[in-house]
């Protein structure tokens, strides 16, 4: 496998410090945060949408 050395020290500041447990459980959270990030952003359309309904704009 070849990855660049780039991509070695960005992993390395990334993870460098970290179990392999405490890795898993960052890529969990990012990804819950990830899931809840999409979750707000459909809640801020659909609030928008009523909102210019009520205003009559659409």
């Amino acid at each position: 496998m070849e990855i660049t050395v780039q991509t070695y020290y960005r992993w390395r500041q990334k993870y460098g410090g970290m179990q392999p447990a405490m890795a898993k459980q960052l890529k969990a959270l990012q990804k819950e945060n990830s899931r809840l990030k999409k979750v707000v952003v459909d809640q801020v359309l659909d609030m928008e949408i009523l909102r210019e309904a009520a205003q009559g704009n659409w």
